[in-house]
């Protein structure tokens, strides 16, 4: 007991402090061992960016479907264009030729 007596006696001061010894340990604990420790917190931080980039995404590739809508529901052309690129369709007295691409 005397040894460990001689042991805590060397010990700088500001280690004796039991508020810094628990604030110490507090921090220790929040960081690695809570439910919502900083490691978890960071990881769903990464997640949230790149969850708004995808939001930015969709949201772009959401406007130009729209404009691609509202071009093919209000403009003859386009609703042409449609037609002859998607469904291969023709006018009266007009060839077909389709080229297709193997796959070697």
């Amino acid at each position: 007991m005397q040894k460990i007596s001689e042991i805590y006696d060397k010990l700088p001061k500001f280690v004796k402090n039991r508020y810094l010894i628990v604030t110490i340990l507090l921090i220790f604990w929040v960081a690695f061992f809570d439910s919502h420790n900083w490691i978890r917190q960071a990881g769903l931080k990464s997640e949230l960016n790149q969850l708004e980039e995808d939001k930015k995404f969709y949201l772009n590739e959401i406007k130009k479907d729209s404009i691609a809508l509202f071009n093919l529901s209000n403009n003859p052309e386009t609703q042409e264009k449609f037609a002859r690129e998607k469904y291969m369709m023709v006018k009266e007295n007009e060839d077909l030729i389709l080229i297709l691409k193997s796959d070697e």
